[in-house]
């Protein structure tokens, strides 16, 4: 069987497709269960109402916050707000309204790297999702190469563990961790997220922010949904560009492909280089109600109970044989899944809690790769992988191109 897979977390086992742990009986928890099918998966994810968010150490957020963020609050709230940022973040207002800042963004920061002869593609990307996620967002009244330092700053925290209740921190991690996030977040307040606010409540424009302001959110809501929305628009994209790179420069056959395709060809390729390479590995959620889970082919469902931990492993479900077909460890573009499974798999989640960001990153993507392959670049040195515990995720390093200014004639 083909093994395309380049980001591979040692000891991590693909199966069984249903686990159930019994921890002991520090750990906070009555059980802890690994989803590795993807129908099971799916299950769990659009399980309505029937959990709530447990990953991205959502916790741990302090209940006193009047308005959670999108991304780790749960029920009628949480509608409601992906029901408002919708006309931010809808496929047809991102085809409208971003592909011109994208192409934009991507020439500059291309020319600038051309010029330089080389580039490191990480901190490319990093600039570039920072640019196109500030516009989206309303943060403008900085410099996005700063913001994006800060914003990358949110990541250094200790290591910890989500399945037990002290997140299996020592007291000394805890107060490094509340250093190592405090003062991000000062910072990112007063440089980025305070003018932004300023110049908004002053003249409001088509934007996240402004968007928020009119819901009358307070400032420590804003800030904390501009960090919400800073650092998922930054880290996860940045990672896909850098791995989907990587993929195509070893493919010559993928990159002719991907490079004299239509959009919907791109997009197939893309997709299936995410589906297979998935950024963040393992959402998290926490029983509310009874779930069940599997039941398929007449077998008795197994159930969850309340307050059971469900850990999906999204990089074991994306590559299920028995959804998305012989040979899951390898590149299909346009590989036939079965009716309502996305082509990225669960990439970007399902259900209720599933990522509104998922079209505005595709095109992203898709804008800077396109630009950035057709200038043929060589690689120089090949990326260091590491894996972060708050995405549940991997991280590309050091991935060195060589560029060329384009040859002119006449």
């Amino acid at each position: 069987m083909t093994d395309r897979r380049r980001a591979v977390r040692p000891g991590e086992p693909s199966t069984p497709t249903l686990e159930r742990e019994d921890p002991d009986g520090g750990s906070g928890v009555s059980a802890i269960w690994r989803v590795r099918g993807l129908r099971e998966a799916r299950q769990v994810l659009r399980a309505r109402h029937a959990t709530t968010q447990a990953g991205f150490t959502a916790e741990k957020i302090p209940q006193r916050l009047k308005l959670h963020p999108i991304l780790v609050s749960d029920g009628p709230l949480h509608d409601d707000q992906r029901r408002k940022v919708a006309r931010f973040l809808a496929p047809k207002v991102v085809q409208d309204r971003y592909p011109g800042l994208m192409q934009a963004s991507a020439d500059r920061l291309l020319g600038e790297a051309t010029r330089a002869g080389s580039c490191r593609l990480d901190d490319l990307a990093l600039d570039y999702t920072v640019e196109v996620t500030a516009k989206v967002v309303g943060l403008t009244e900085s410099s996005v190469p700063r913001m994006a330092r800060r914003l990358v700053t949110f990541f250094n925290q200790p290591p910890f563990d989500i399945t037990r209740a002290d997140l299996g921190r020592s007291g000394r991690q805890w107060a490094s961790a509340a250093v190592n996030g405090l003062l991000p977040v000062i910072r990112f307040w007063w440089h980025d997220v305070r003018p932004a606010v300023r110049s908004r409540r002053r003249q409001p424009r088509e934007d996240i922010i402004s968007h928020l302001i009119a819901e009358g959110y307070s400032n420590t809501d804003i800030l904390v949904e501009c960090v919400t929305y800073g650092t998922a628009g930054m880290v996860t994209t940045r990672e896909f560009i850098t791995i989907a790179a990587w993929h195509l420069l070893a493919d010559e056959e993928l990159l002719e492909t991907y490079l004299s395709g239509e959009e919907a060809t791109r997009m197939a390729i893309l997709h299936e280089i995410i589906r297979l390479e998935p950024v963040v590995g393992h959402l998290y959620r926490r029983a509310q109600m009874e779930v069940p889970i599997g039941g398929h082919e007449g077998q008795p469902a197994d159930v969850v109970v309340p307050g059971d931990l469900i850990d999906v492993c999204i990089r074991s479900a994306n590559v299920d044989p028995d959804v998305v077909g012989p040979d899951p460890l390898d590149l299909c573009p346009g590989r036939q899944l079965p009716t309502g499974v996305n082509p990225a798999g669960l990439a970007f989640g399902d259900g209720e809690h599933k990522c509104p960001g998922q079209p505005l990153a595709m095109l992203e993507s898709d804008v800077l790769l396109h630009a950035l392959l057709s200038t043929r670049p060589q690689v120089v040195r090949e990326p260091e992988l590491g894996w972060d515990d708050l995405i549940e995720g991997y991280t590309l390093r050091g991935l060195e191109l060589q560029l060329t200014e384009p040859s002119s004639t006449g």
